[in-house]
């Protein structure tokens, strides 16, 4: 498919929620120790685009969260650079003891950033991550990497992430994460997507992350046993 060059604002983008439908569709929310942790993803980085708040994903999901439920805690540790091991070693613990009922885990992006990835090693990783997490109790989420996500002296990278979106795919079903899908979601095509670093989406794309995951955990609560 064709880039295309947005010109919406954050009002206009049809990829966003108004924070009213937002709250709306959470108003049954359970949740209220929201933790976060991993990587840069995870954090929310990239840069200002303009017509669109300089928020990143996570802060907007908490900030929506927190208009259903004002008494929401909130604990992001993620650090930008950070591998799952990384994340696990640095992070884990910490978020582990905040007893989060709503935790989002990393997808692997800077596993792959190296000559060789080891793909079983990969997945070893990640799965210890998601069985010690699951035991918390806590309702998992996490994404799938995006297509726009590209760093060109890897001339496998698409390959790359194909494979490491499916170990995310894998370990979603299997632990009952809410996984959110934004390799082939439609925000990829947009030129003016990323950030000047060309790997992180700027702020009209954390926009859209968020509006998804709104959408995704909204869809969970209703599919929840009465």
């Amino acid at each position: 498919m064709t880039a295309t060059r947005q010109h919406f604002t954050e009002e206009t983008d049809p990829y966003c929620l108004p924070a009213l439908e937002a709250s709306a569709l959470l108003f049954d929310a359970p949740w209220r120790r929201f933790a976060v942790l991993g990587d840069s993803l995870s954090a929310g980085t990239g840069d200002p685009s303009p017509g669109y708040a300089s928020i990143g994903w996570p802060d907007r999901v908490a900030d929506i969260l927190r208009r259903v439920r004002p008494d929401l805690a909130y604990l992001n540790t993620a650090v930008n650079g950070a591998t799952t091991a990384e994340a696990v070693e640095g992070q884990l613990d910490r978020v582990l003891a905040f007893e989060p009922d709503l935790l989002h885990l990393p997808s692997g992006a800077n596993d792959i950033v190296r000559r060789s990835p080891d793909y079983g090693r990969i997945e070893q990783t990640l799965r210890g991550l998601y069985e010690r997490a699951a035991g918390t109790g806590a309702q998992l989420l996490t994404f799938t990497l995006g297509k726009a996500y590209v760093v060109p002296v890897f001339p496998d990278w698409s390959q790359r992430v194909r494979t490491v979106n499916g170990i995310t795919r894998r370990l979603a079903a299997e632990y009952g994460a809410v996984l959110i899908e934004i390799w082939d979601h439609p925000i990829n095509d947009r030129v003016d997507l990323l950030s000047a670093d060309r790997i992180h989406f700027a702020a009209s794309g954390q926009a859209a992350m968020a509006a998804e995951v709104v959408k995704h955990l909204a869809h969970h609560i209703d599919r929840r046993p009465a």
